[in-house]
């Protein structure tokens, strides 16, 4: 097990490694890969993944956007902060730090899981202004109010836990082991996808990260203020996603005014990396509804 990821020995297959860049922002050096031309479209992954998730819908939304794909802090080849800034408005913050740096305003943000919940929770505190909002299998709710005032104390223990990241390393050596909890998210992705997520689970910083985010972050406030969402939101939802229940898309619709459920029949938790044609196409579709944006 290594601390971090070195792009230049574990970048070296990185999907769109030639859009690859640094940026210093918020204290961070952030790996960011930019692509395409036209408005700007920002993807934010969820907790434990990074950029390589969004390899292939980030190539098709390229052709009609200037997409923008950051590894979130501490995972992938993103710097690692402090404990207190993993919480969701401090994610939030210095992903619009990162975003100023660039000199960038997305017409368009995408989140898959915990980066739906960041990018609702950007909106709300005036970091970022989209013009629509697409969230896949977005991360939106506390777990039932019982298993939610138990987990986040239980979190906090284990990314206190200085030997749970060599743990985790340890089995994501096994490859039999990560394509399982891949499985049991509901998806089926590709061997070499299923690596590179290996790959990172073996990186201490990246595995700190996601357990951090874990102990930091409080949903039962982000739900209390979804009502005040005013970017349109567009909830892509896969029927067959065993790590965040499919209905809970259903109660965020009834909390958003005018959000709307796309339901993605047969697909898992990872559904932009099972069939990322037909969620550009859903992408696309949000963002003509917002602005007009041709959608091929």
């Amino acid at each position: 097990m290594s601390d971090r990821l070195d792009f230049e020995r574990d970048g070296i297959d990185w999907p769109n490694r030639e859009a690859s860049r640094f940026v210093t922002a918020a204290g961070l050096s952030w790996h960011v890969q930019i692509m395409g031309q036209g408005p700007v479209a920002l993807l934010v992954h969820g907790t434990g993944a990074s950029t390589h998730s969004y390899g292939q819908l980030a190539r098709i939304l390229a052709k009609r956007f200037t997409v923008v794909v950051p590894d979130l802090p501490g995972h992938g080849f993103t710097d690692l902060p402090s404990s207190e800034r993993l919480s969701l408005p401090g994610m939030a913050e210095d992903l619009g730090l990162l975003l100023q740096a660039l000199n960038l305003r997305p017409m368009l943000a995408v989140g898959h899981s915990a980066g739906a919940a960041i990018l609702v929770q950007m909106s709300l505190a005036g970091h970022s202004t989209p013009q629509a909002l697409v969230s896949i299998n977005g991360a939106l709710l506390p777990f039932g109010s019982i298993a939610g005032q138990f987990f986040a104390p239980f979190a906090k223990l284990l990314a206190l836990n200085p030997f749970l990241p060599w743990f985790v390393s340890w089995r994501a050596a096994n490859f039999d082991a990560v394509a399982q909890t891949i499985s049991n998210t509901g998806s089926t992705i590709a061997p070499e996808d299923i690596a590179r997520y290996g790959r990172l689970f073996q990186t201490g910083n990246h595995v700190s990260a996601a357990l951090g985010m874990l102990a930091n972050w409080d949903l039962f406030a982000l739900e209390r203020d979804l009502h005040r969402l005013a970017v349109p939101l567009t909830l892509a939802v896969g029927s067959g996603d065993r790590a965040i229940a499919p209905e809970d898309a259903f109660r965020v619709r009834d909390l958003v005014p005018g959000a709307e459920v796309v339901l993605l029949q047969g697909l898992g938790h990872l559904a932009h990396e099972e069939r990322p044609e037909e969620l550009a196409e859903i992408v696309a579709g949000a963002a003509q509804a917002a602005v007009g944006v041709a959608a091929a």
